[in-house]
């Protein structure tokens, strides 16, 4: 004879109910009262409690150090200063200098790798021997430490020794001091940015791009679309919400630039980006605030600038986002 249990996955007695059909039972009310649309809620709910507990927090407690004139070595003596942090940060010319240099970082390595990797997807989204070998060797790069890779490329632009001064020095080209000036530096630095993180961003790219329907691109093909006009007007618009995930990462990774520079000065000018704070982001510059001259207050100010600056770029991309949309 078949127990209720069976019954019910059967089909022959709806779920919560004894053998005859009629009582519910309390295991199967209880589900019943659990709706499938609240369950997710009910799975994400503890981690929004736990993103609040580690994420708000820290917010909250740098924005009241912010209003505090606070020492490293005491942290629990703290003096009322209201804004006048913010004021000097206004003012200081390092401040803007760093804003300066992370944009200009910013830019120079986030354009060219979102552009490598997205051609580098397209490439492997083709049929190719030894393709897995191909996307496995592209997230190298990604798993190498920051410090290994900084060091190493440190080592290939040294300006006596470096193999980059070498290759320019073959074809005529006199040497480069690339940790002493500010474009070569910055150019320096963008290189190790680019060569981390364009296998990771090309492999997003690629998962994308095998979403999009084998369909489209035999309707392109048909209608005489070259592999060009297929890759514009087909792969691009197919991978629109990728694309703008990766900008996004990368302009919050951009934001928070500190390892490359700093292990790029190789000792006390790392910290300060150079002699001339030529390449001081403002990662380094929230260090050096906080923990070469123990200025609490004073770093906890430039955090809150940089999480202002990416609320603020955030906030321009959804007003530009808004605005294509109402012109088309």
């Amino acid at each position: 004879m078949a127990t209720s249990t069976t019954k019910a996955l059967t089909g022959e007695e709806p779920p919560g109910t004894t053998g005859d059909g009629k009582t519910p039972r309390r295991r199967g009310a209880l589900l019943h009262r659990l709706d499938v649309k609240g369950a997710p809620y009910a799975f994400v709910a503890p981690f929004f409690v736990v993103f609040a507990a580690f994420s708000f927090y820290p917010l909250v407690y740098t924005s009241w150090i912010s209003l505090h004139d606070v020492e490293l070595a005491t942290l629990d003596v703290m003096e009322w200063v209201a804004f006048d942090n913010y004021v000097e940060l206004w003012g200081d010319s390092r401040f803007w200098n760093a804003l300066q240099n992370t944009i200009t970082i910013g830019i120079i390595s986030t354009v060219p790798q979102l552009m490598m990797a997205l051609g580098l997807a397209h490439l492997l989204n083709y049929r190719m021997r030894a393709s897995l070998f191909f996307r496995v060797a592209s997230l190298v790069p990604y798993a190498t430490s920051v410090a290994a890779a900084a060091l190493v490329f440190t080592m290939i632009f040294e300006r006596d020794f470096g193999m980059i001064n070498w290759a320019l020095g073959s074809v005529g080209i006199d040497p480069v001091d690339w940790e002493a000036d500010k474009w070569p530096a910055q150019a320096a630095i963008s290189t190790i940015v680019i060569w981390r993180w364009t296998g990771y961003n090309a492999l997003l790219y690629l998962a994308a791009m095998q979403a999009i329907p084998a369909e489209r691109y035999e309707a392109a093909s048909l209608d005489g679309a070259s592999r060009w006009k297929q890759f514009t007007h087909v792969t691009v618009p197919g991978i629109r919400s990728t694309i703008v995930f990766t900008i996004v990462l990368s302009t919050i990774g951009a934001t928070q630039l500190f390892g490359e520079p700093l292990i790029f000065g190789q000792g006390p000018n790392g910290v300060t980006g150079g002699a001339d704070n030529q390449y001081q982001t403002l990662g380094l510059l929230l260090y050096e605030e906080g923990w070469k001259n123990y200025q609490m207050g004073r770093s906890a100010t430039v955090a809150w600038a940089m999480f202002m600056l990416l609320v603020l770029a955030f906030a321009a991309q959804r007003l530009i986002k808004r605005l294509r949309s109402r012109t088309s």
